[in-house]
């Protein structure tokens, strides 16, 4: 004990403390317990990947592309110097357009429910 004080109570050193506290904690009864429940993952239910689109949509998708490539592929058949003719102005980015707003139509469309 610290005989700090002349006059009134001692003061605990660090390790006294911690050895009364201790003791004083000591449990008079056994630690209460909580039931074990037994751990049970969530029920999963066999799902079918579904894709999100329909076949009619793929298929207006690929469909879209191949006109998409079809103008690209006008576009360098034109015989005028650097593409200003009728097929690379004209033809060509209408049918890449074309290509496009399919593309946007079959990613819209309802799919059909089988």
């Amino acid at each position: 004990m610290a005989k700090d004080k002349q006059g009134g109570s001692t003061t605990l050193a660090r390790e006294e403390l911690a050895r009364k506290t201790n003791a004083a904690a000591a449990p008079a009864t056994a630690p209460k317990t909580n039931p074990v429940r037994p751990v049970t993952e969530p029920t999963r239910t066999l799902a079918v990947a579904t894709l999100p689109f329909g076949r009619r949509n793929y298929v207006l998708m690929l469909a879209g592309i191949g006109i998409i490539l079809l103008g690209f592929f006008i576009m360098s058949l034109d015989k005028e110097e650097f593409g200003f003719g009728f097929l690379g102005l004209t033809l060509g980015p209408l049918v890449v357009m074309s290509g496009f707003v399919l593309e946007f139509f079959a990613i819209l469309a309802n799919p059909k429910k089988v």
